[in-house]
């Protein structure tokens, strides 16, 4: 599948007419360049699921991390890891 259609179905599984309106799921940019992914994950199956800290840089562009952080999912990364990040949420997301 797909791995944007993946956040998709994922994002829209959490929106019961309320989830929606209180938490967020953003991705954006950052300055050194690279990318940061942000997901609420306060009233979901997830908020209490544990999560190992990544950091992996293999170079000024090429590196990532991710972080639980006051319920919320942390990833920042270079110019070309977004998919990683997005990867990485979706692998703990889909770990029984």
């Amino acid at each position: 599948m797909n791995l944007i259609k993946w956040l998709e179905d994922w994002y829209s599984s959490q929106c019961d007419g309320d989830w929606e309106h209180s938490h967020e799921l953003k991705i954006g940019t950052i300055d050194n360049p690279g990318w940061y992914v942000f997901i609420s994950l306060l009233d979901t199956d997830l908020k209490n699921k544990p999560f190992d800290p990544i950091i992996l840089e293999r170079n000024e562009n090429d590196w990532f991390q991710c972080k639980l952080n006051n319920g919320s999912f942390e990833g920042v990364g270079g110019p070309s890891n977004l998919e990683e990040i997005i990867t990485v949420f979706k692998n703990w997301v889909e770990l029984g």
